[in-house]
């Protein structure tokens, strides 16, 4: 399923517009751009959730026939159970988390030790978590997390720009993780030269335009048999000259994915 993140409206929702874009108003979004699903990424609004909060964003998902997904960071453990909670309201069946946050970076052994006592929680309520791939730690390194939790819920949620940072190939994060990839954020990317020639910036591109191989990782997860997750467009645009027609742009940006997406789901 071709799915759009709240990553995908940095700008629009950004407080310095007269009129940022509400969670629910993207969902609007979302579901009338024809896509089935909205990822909820990282929001306040979930890390510091009330049951009734929960219920009015449900019920505008289920008007719109959209299925969500909870996004969060960190291992710790009431901090998962918090957003399995968060999950079970929404009817989520997926989080995203990372192993670091703002809070903590915590060692391989110490998030092993974090997740083996939350995920038979999340087992038994038939929630799916999803480790991503980030430069703090190796896509390796997130393998053997997931390995040695050797959970049936906990998988990897590839998003194979991120380890770009930690000097990963995006391909070989992709090869890496495969077989455990659970979800797939989708962005590009690409280098350009700073002012002078000197060193260069790492930032997003419009879909189909950057050096993102999406056939090929896709041709990977396909190959590890994990090719039918849920696809979930995300961006890294740079701010322009100013933020609505930052927003614009914004706005264009995900229109174009979809179309790429739908694109090659028809090939």
């Amino acid at each position: 399923m071709i799915g759009i993140s709240t990553y995908a409206f940095v700008w629009r929702a950004n407080p310095e517009r007269a009129h940022p874009l509400t969670i629910e108003q993207q969902m609007d979004v979302t579901a009338g751009l024809g896509c089935g699903l909205f990822q909820i990424c990282d929001q306040a609004r979930l890390e510091a959730a009330r049951a009734d909060d929960l219920r009015t964003l449900r019920r505008h998902a289920d008007g719109l026939g959209l299925v969500l997904e909870v996004g969060t960071r960190g291992v710790e453990s009431d901090h998962l159970r918090h957003h399995l909670w968060v999950a079970e309201m929404l009817g989520a069946g997926f989080v995203r988390s990372m192993l670091s946050s703002s809070r903590d970076t915590p060692s391989v052994d110490a998030a092993v030790d974090s997740l083996r006592a939350v995920m038979p929680e999340y087992e038994a309520a038939g929630v799916s978590l999803g480790l991503e791939t980030y430069e703090q730690f190796s896509s390796q390194e997130l393998v053997d997390v997931v390995e040695r939790v050797a959970s049936p819920r906990l998988g990897i949620c590839l998003d194979p720009g991120n380890s770009v940072g930690r000097l990963e190939h995006p391909m070989d994060v992709a090869r890496t993780c495969a077989k455990y990839v659970v979800n797939h954020h989708v962005k590009d990317f690409g280098f350009t030269r700073l002012e002078g020639g000197v060193g260069f910036k790492f930032a997003g591109a419009p879909l189909g335009t950057g050096l993102l191989d999406h056939d090929g990782v896709c041709a990977v997860l396909a190959e590890a048999g994990t090719g039918q997750v849920n696809k979930v467009i995300e961006h890294w645009l740079t701010r322009g000259a100013d933020i609505e027609s930052t927003s614009t742009t914004e706005a264009q940006w995900v229109v174009n994915s979809v179309a790429f997406l739908r694109a090659r789901e028809r090939s």
